[in-house]
């Protein structure tokens, strides 16, 4: 008994002046460590969390309904593409619409007012004014073109650019041509324009002007 009331209660029973018995007595002693059982306290639930637990359980069967109409609307329109696809397939493809070519309405000279400018283009030419006849013929050939289709003949335009025009016929197109260039080698070239040249470009202007030059 003596020996035992010699020994610390919290020192391991060993033999005397033993190491590890000593070295154990000594980590015992050290207040640096905890050697006692600690129970665990977890935190207290936060009252707004409680709230939202409540919340999610009161719509809980509403969620389920949520989920499967979800899920029916989602299949609804897969299947809805499906079909749609699979008729696509299966009618025959759509011819394409034909849009009627818009066609320029018919025009021409006035057949009078042409036979008019043709006897005041003889009237010069009997003077042998034959630059001058031809001159007037082509300059009321413009003038006709633009009354018919406005601004399509601009100043700057040489005869064979308002040949290339569409507002002219594309029977009518040489005629023109053919009178521009007798004109322009007369006015810019200086040549003089002969009764031969005057009288071509008179069948020229009646091919433009007359019906039977016109489709």
């Amino acid at each position: 008994m003596a020996m035992q009331r010699g020994v610390d209660a919290g020192a391991p029973v060993g033999k005397a002046g033993d190491p590890l018995a000593a070295a154990h007595a000594e980590l015992t002693r050290d207040r640096g460590f905890q050697f006692d059982r600690v129970d665990f306290r977890p935190p207290k639930i936060p009252k707004w969390f409680e709230w939202i637990a409540e919340a999610f359980q009161a719509i809980a069967p509403l969620l389920k309904w949520v989920f499967w109409v979800g899920v029916a609307i989602i299949a609804t329109l897969v299947l809805y593409a499906l079909v749609r696809e699979v008729l696509r397939l299966r009618m025959p493809a759509a011819r394409p619409k034909t849009v009627a070519a818009e066609t320029a309405p018919e025009w021409r000279p006035d057949a009078a007012a042409a036979r008019d400018l043709l006897a005041a283009a003889d009237a010069l030419a009997a003077q042998g004014r034959f630059a001058e006849a031809a001159h007037l013929i082509l300059l009321r050939s413009v003038a006709d073109i633009e009354r018919r289709r406005p601004r399509s003949v601009r100043p700057a335009l040489t005869t064979r650019e308002i040949a290339g025009l569409s507002a002219l016929p594309p029977s009518a197109r040489p005629a023109f041509a053919q009178i521009g260039r007798v004109v322009e080698r007369s006015l810019f070239g200086g040549a003089p324009v002969e009764a031969a040249e005057y009288a071509e470009c008179r069948r020229e202007y009646e091919a433009f002007a007359l019906p039977a030059g016109w489709p």
